[in-house]
């Protein structure tokens, strides 16, 4: 077969054998040039240019001689690494010039039937889906540490609070399931984005697809991706996937903060005691621990929430088809991946660690009169109008948050004796932030029997993520070797 690409130059690493000599240098070369960034998308533009080649050959465009000499070529490259490039406006371009100067112009094949739009929207796509799915793993973890803590605390009765005000009495384990529940939301969302990550835009082409008769879904098998990006303009130009994602990941940052902030205050008040891995002293001030990890843990929220930010000004307003505006978009999407991936794993650390101080914790219950509803809440089930019960007990707790401060309050509201709806030994049981904790038994509640529906329920979720997270794994890595047997057949 004749070679369908022209490709007739002699190599040069510096990109000019692709792109020739009119466009070989100027002062915005190192301007445009990704080449350094890109080394995060090294191996998986290796697995791209592996399948686009293996697709090529099997389909006949390009015969399976030449195949050969370029799968081979970049095996080479591979063992070598993203350091030996010598030049190119990008990896694609450094690796495809790498190839040519081994091979000679046969190399130039490789790039039939593509362009570098969909080949970097596809090496993307290939690269985020397993960052995504580490988040994923650490976003579990994280789970499991407070599905831990739950069960080994579901009587350790604590203070709730509302506006950083002693609400109502609580448990550790309610607590920790409230983080948990918001935790396996923000693993669904991850789930999410990355099935719309893992489609597969090469064949794209520039934006018009290509007149070669290309297997799209043959590229897409072999690389793993579980369906396509079917619109060609949409595949090479679209980036709302790292929109989605990035997003995803801020709203998991968002949920870390409010643990950070818990831990921070809870440390404060002695509620919690972190391990020392996860704490450091003063510089200055020996008698200190203070909990560093977990204020980065609170800060990466700014970091996320800034590569969504960053992500939404470099998308808005681009016209269809490529911009190479794309180009600034992915490392925010990089920097957000990280940080909260590690975040996620510290915090999980910090987690399972930390010892939880029940007496503390309990002696804290009380304060500020919390269990101050529960007794108007027992008022209301004798019969008496809850907006009543409320004035009965707020007043009470002007003069003190005990027995005798309700009963003189009742007896200056109320026209009949307070144990007409509850009586007294009743209400001196509701001041026990314990009993007030067992009362509330709702779906959802604090009271152990109601936890322990919820650790069912959790528990139940984590097997099916846990589970799910492993079917995508095992898929990406059955691709993987698929991949490399199909090659080696060529080589």
């Amino acid at each position: 077969m004749t070679d369908p690409t022209g490709a007739e130059s002699t190599a040069h690493t510096d990109g000019t054998a692709v792109r020739g000599d009119r466009f070989s240098g100027g002062p915005a070369r190192g301007f445009l040039s990704s080449l350094g960034a890109d080394a995060r998308i090294f191996e998986a533009d290796i697995a791209v240019d592996r399948a686009h080649v293996v697709m090529l050959a099997e389909t006949e465009i390009i015969d399976a001689t030449a195949a050969g000499t370029i799968l081979q070529a970049l095996d080479t490259i591979a063992i070598e690494g993203h350091d030996a490039l010598e030049g190119g406006e990008d990896v694609h371009e450094a690796i495809e010039s790498a190839v040519i100067e081994q091979v000679g112009p046969e190399g130039g094949k490789m790039h039939t039937a593509r362009s570098r739009n969909d080949e970097v929207a596809t090496c993307i796509r290939y690269r985020l889906r397993e960052d995504l799915l580490e988040a994923i793993d650490a976003a579990i973890g994280l789970r499991e540490a407070f599905a831990a803590v739950a069960t080994d605390h579901r009587e350790t009765v604590m203070c709730g609070f509302t506006h950083l005000q002693p609400a109502q009495p609580t448990t550790l384990a309610h607590w920790a399931v409230s983080y948990e529940r918001a935790l396996t939301r923000d693993t669904e969302r991850l789930f999410e984005a990355f099935d719309r990550t893992n489609q597969s835009p090469l064949g794209s082409c520039a934006f018009g697809g290509t007149p070669f008769p290309i297997d799209r879904e043959r590229t897409a098998t072999l690389l793993g991706f579980d369906g396509l990006v079917e619109n060609a303009m949409d595949g090479a130009s679209s980036r709302d996937f790292l929109l989605e994602a990035t997003t995803a990941l801020a709203g998991l940052a968002t949920t870390l903060s409010g643990i950070a902030e818990d831990l921070v205050i809870y440390a404060n008040r002695g509620f919690v005691e972190l391990d020392d891995d996860y704490a450091s002293t003063s510089s200055i001030m020996p008698q200190k621990k203070n909990p560093d990890s977990i204020e980065l843990v609170r800060s990466t929220a700014g970091i996320a929430h800034a590569g969504v930010t960053g992500l939404l000004n470099t998308l808005k307003g681009l016209p269809r088809a490529y911009n190479i505006d794309l180009q600034n978009a992915t490392p925010h999407a990089w920097d957000t991946v990280d940080a909260v991936t590690e975040a996620t794993t510290v915090t999980a650390g910090a987690i399972a660690t930390a010892t939880f101080q029940v007496e503390t914790l309990e002696a804290a219950a009380g304060e500020g009169f919390t269990t101050a509803t529960g007794v108007a809440d027992q008022l209301a089930m004798g019969g008496l109008p809850f907006r009543t019960a409320h004035e009965i007990v707020a007043q009470a707790a002007q003069h003190g948050s005990d027995l005798e401060a309700i009963r003189d309050a009742a007896d200056e509201i109320l026209e009949e004796p307070l144990e007409t709806y509850c009586s007294e030994n009743t209400i001196e049981k509701r001041l026990d932030p314990s009993q007030s904790v067992a009362d509330r038994s709702s779906r959802g509640g604090p009271a152990p029997a109601a936890i322990d529906s919820q650790l069912e329920l959790l528990t139940t979720e984590l097997t099916e993520h846990e589970n799910e997270l492993e079917a995508r794994n095992q898929s990406l890595v059955s691709a993987h070797e698929q991949l490399a047997e199909v090659t080696h057949q060529y080589v």
